[in-house]
C-alpha cells in the first residue's frame, strides 16, 4: 500500500520504516528539517536497537522516503498521524496541538477513499472530533484509530510482531472499509494469527491510556510494598517472586526500584486523570494520582539512601550515578528519574559524575550542569558513593571484586534491584536496594 506517516518522532520514525521494511510504500513527514534530513541519510535521530538496519534497508529498497513537504502524502491511501501529546504547561491534560495542526496540514491533499489513521495517545473523544473534521474537510475521506504499544527499547519488534491490534472505526460502511484497509496494512501480523480487536473509536483510545495506566499502578503497587518492606526489614524482591507465581497477578512490572518515568506513562496518567474530570467521573481514576505521587517519591528515596550511606551530608562527596536514560536500551531522558536523581544529588552540594552508554548528549542539553563521562571506570574512580539507577547490561554486571579497587568507599546504592547483593556484601561492599534489608 502507499502510505504516509505524519511525525517523524520516536512512534513515526520507527512506524515508517518497519511500514516500508514490510513492503508498502511510505513517505514520512515531519516539520523538524534536521530530523528529516538525519532520516533520510539512514540515519535515527535516537537510539533504538534495530531501527538503523531498517531504515538503511529500507531506504535501499525505494520504498521509503521522508520529506517536509506535505503535499508529499497525495497519493497515498492510508495516512497514519503519529505526532506527539505532550502534558500541557502548568497541567496535567494533555495538549493536542501537533495533532490537530497535522490533520489540519493533511486535509488539503486527501482524496475520497483516503484513511486517516490516529497513532497519537490522545484523551477519550478526540477522534470522534477529528472525524468530523475530517469528513468536512475533505469529503469521502475516513478516519480509523489505531494506538500503538511500543516499548522502548523493542520498538521495531513491537510494530513488525504486535502482540495485538486494535482498530477504533465508525459503526456504518466506512468502518468496514478502514477494517479492510488495515488488515492489508497489517496483513503479515494478521497472517501469523495477531490478536485483532475492531471496536469503536471511545475504546480505542481508552485501551491505550488503561494500559498504561494499569502498567503505572502494578509498577507503584510493588514501590508501595517496598516502603513497607524498608520498615518492616522484609525483602521486597522475594515477596514479588511469591505473589507473581499466582496467574492472577504475575510476576512482569513487580520490580521494585526508582519508578518508572519516559515519554508516555507519566504524562498519560496525568492526561487521564484529566480527561476524567473533564467527563464528570475523577473519582473513578483518582488513585492515579496517588501512583504518580509514590513514583515520584521513590525517586527522593533513592537521594535519601545515598545521604544515609554518606552519614547524611553528600557535600562534596563524589558521587558516580550509573544511569541517565529512563530505561535501559534507549537514550530517552524524558521523566527520567534516573536523570532527576542525578540533578537533586548536583543540587545538594554532591560532585556527581554521571555516565550512560546512549543519554548522555540528551541529558546535556537538559542539564549541562552535570558532570558526564563516557567511561564506568572513570564515574567509579575515588566515589564516595555509586548509584545504579538505569538497569543498562553493563551496569548488571559489574564485578564487584574489580570495581571496589576504583572507588574511596565502597557503597553503592542499587535503585533498580538489579544486582546480586549477597555478591556484592561479599565482596566487601555496603549494599543497599529497593525494599530489601
Amino acid at each position: 500500500m502507499k502510505i504516509s506517516v505524519v511525525g517523524c518522532g520516536y512512534l513515526g520514525a520507527v512506524h515508517a520504516a518497519a511500514m516500508a521494511e514490510l513492503g508498502h510504500d511510505v513517505v514520512g513527514i515531519d516539520v523538524d528539517t534536521a530530523k528529516i534530513e538525519l532520516l533520510a541519510s539512514g540515519r535515527a535521530p535516537f537510539f533504538e536497537p534495530g531501527l538503523p538496519e531498517i531504515l538503511t534497508s529500507a531506504r535501499d529498497s525505494g520504498r521509503l522516503r521522508f520529506t517536509t513537504d506535505m503535499s508529499e502524502a497525495r497519493g497515498s491511501s492510508v495516512h497514519f498521524i503519529a505526532v506527539g501529546t505532550p502534558q500541557k504547561k502548568g497541567e496535567y491534560a494533555a495538549d493536542l496541538t501537533y495533532v490537530n495542526s497535522a490533520v489540519d496540514a493533511l486535509i488539503p491533499f486527501l482524496t475520497d477513499g483516503d484513511l486517516v489513521v490516529g497513532k497519537s495517545t490522545v484523551p477519550v473523544g478526540t477522534a470522534a472530533d477529528l472525524a468530523v473534521r475530517v469528513s468536512s474537510g475533505a469529503p469521502g475521506a475516513m478516519l480509523a484509530w489505531n494506538p500503538e504499544f511500543l516499548r522502548e527499547g523493542f520498538a521495531v519488534k513491537d510494530t513488525i510482531s504486535p502482540d495485538r491490534l486494535v482498530y477504533g472505526v465508525s459503526s456504518d460502511h466506512d468502518g468496514a472499509v478502514a477494517k479492510e484497509m488495515l488488515d492489508e496494512v497489517y496483513a503479515k501480523a494478521l497472517s501469523e494469527n495477531t490478536p485483532l480487536v475492531v471496536t469503536d473509536y471511545a475504546t480505542a483510545e481508552l485501551v491505550k491510556v488503561s494500559a498504561n495506566a494499569f502498567l503505572a499502578t502494578k509498577i507503584s503497587f510493588i514501590n508501595a510494598m517496598a516502603e513497607i518492606a524498608e520498615v518492616a526489614g522484609a525483602d521486597v524482591t522475594q515477596l514479588a517472586d511469591a505473589i507473581g507465581y499466582d496467574a492472577r497477578i504475575g510476576r512482569r512490572f513487580l520490580n521494585a526500584g526508582v519508578g518508572f518515568g519516559g515519554g508516555c506513562l507519566p504524562k498519560d496518567i496525568r492526561a487521564f486523570s484529566a480527561r476524567a474530570e473533564e467527563l464528570g467521573r475523577g473519582e473513578s481514576v483518582a488513585f492515579l494520582k496517588e501512583v504518580d505521587a509514590i513514583n515520584l517519591r521513590r525517586r527522593q528515596r533513592v537521594v535519601d539512601m545515598v545521604r544515609e550511606s554518606l552519614g547524611g551530608e553528600v557535600y562534596q562527596k563524589k558521587v558516580a550515578v550509573l544511569g541517565l536514560a529512563f530505561k535501559p536500551d534507549s537514550d530517552d531522558v524524558r521523566d527520567s528519574p534516573a536523570l532527576d536523581v542525578a540533578v537533586n544529588l548536583h543540587g545538594l552540594g554532591a560532585d556527581v559524575v554521571a555516565m550512560d552508554p546512549q543519554a548522555i548528549e540528551n541529558s546535556k542539553r537538559l542539564h549541562p550542569q552535570l558532570l558526564f563521562t563516557e567511561s564506568v571506570e572513570a564515574a567509579l574512580r575515588h566515589a564516595d558513593a555509586v548509584v545504579i539507577v538505569t538497569e543498562w547490561k553493563e551496569f548488571r554486571e559489574l564485578d564487584p571484586v574489580a570495581v571496589k579497587a576504583l572507588v574511596k568507599s565502597p557503597v553503592i546504592i542499587d535503585g533498580r534491584n538489579c544486582l546480586d547483593a549477597i555478591a556484592w556484601r561479599e565482596a566487601g561492599w555496603t549494599y543497599r536496594g529497593m525494599g530489601r534489608p
